[in-house]
């Protein structure tokens, strides 16, 4: 293997049981053998219709669900995913979320302490920062979020749909945030139905159709043929 990959993807299948009735179960295929590889300082796209498994598969290199089939080797220190479905505590405030949260991903306090501050500040939350978060909009949950996985540095960010929510300003900070951090070392994974976005930012793009890979490769071309499909 290639010393510049940091993660590898090897024909990875996942299922779902899902219940039909008191003894009967169904398993629905959620991805059936998806191989790739991610390089360090890359940012790779990840696309498809609703439902085919993109969020699972974040999910899957994230390591909150493992593979049935095929392998998934992540050579990162510390890998934070970035979703609206984040697991926050709702009724704890904000500044407590983004502590949890860094300790979560393997930061110490002191670390975390250190970048409060910023993270308050980036995420615009005023005095919502103090506040449970049951009294939050999902925007500002996602402004939580993305301040708290962007500023704790992890070696790998893996990014559910998050730039698709919130006011226009904050999204254009937000891009503005992930255009820089490609233009250092992180390795960013990236999942949204903004073709414009993921164009912009991304180095190469996954396509996921049927719970395979359809096409990889150059944005341009990939985006193009995906939406002709």
């Amino acid at each position: 293997m290639s010393s510049d990959i940091i993660i590898s993807v090897k024909n990875v299948g996942l299922s779902y049981r899902k219940k039909k009735s008191f003894f009967r179960h169904e398993y629905h295929p959620a991805l059936k053998d998806i191989s790739f590889d991610v390089r360090r300082g890359e940012t790779v796209g990840i696309i498809g219709r609703n439902g085919v498994g993109k969020s699972t598969l974040l999910k899957l290199l994230s390591g909150i669900y493992m593979p049935d089939t095929g392998s998934i080797v992540n050579h990162a220190r510390k890998t934070s995913l970035l979703t609206l479905q984040a697991g926050f505590d709702l009724n704890l405030c904000g500044r407590d979320n983004a502590i949890i949260s860094g300790m979560l991903l393997g930061y110490d306090k002191e670390r975390i302490h250190a970048e409060l501050d910023n993270i308050e500040s980036y995420s615009e939350l005023g005095e919502f920062f103090y506040q449970p978060l049951k009294t939050y909009s999902t925007g500002m949950r996602a402004r939580l979020g993305f301040a708290t996985a962007t500023h704790l540095s992890p070696e790998v960010l893996l990014v559910d749909e998050t730039l698709g929510v919130g006011d226009e300003k904050f999204k254009k900070k937000a891009t503005a945030t992930m255009e820089a951090m490609i233009q250092s070392d992180r390795t960013v994974i990236l999942v949204s139905h903004a073709a414009s976005v993921m164009a912009k930012l991304c180095n190469r793009i996954v396509w996921i159709e049927n719970g395979l890979i359809r096409d990889q490769g150059d944005p341009t071309t990939v985006l193009a043929a995906y939406q002709q499909s």
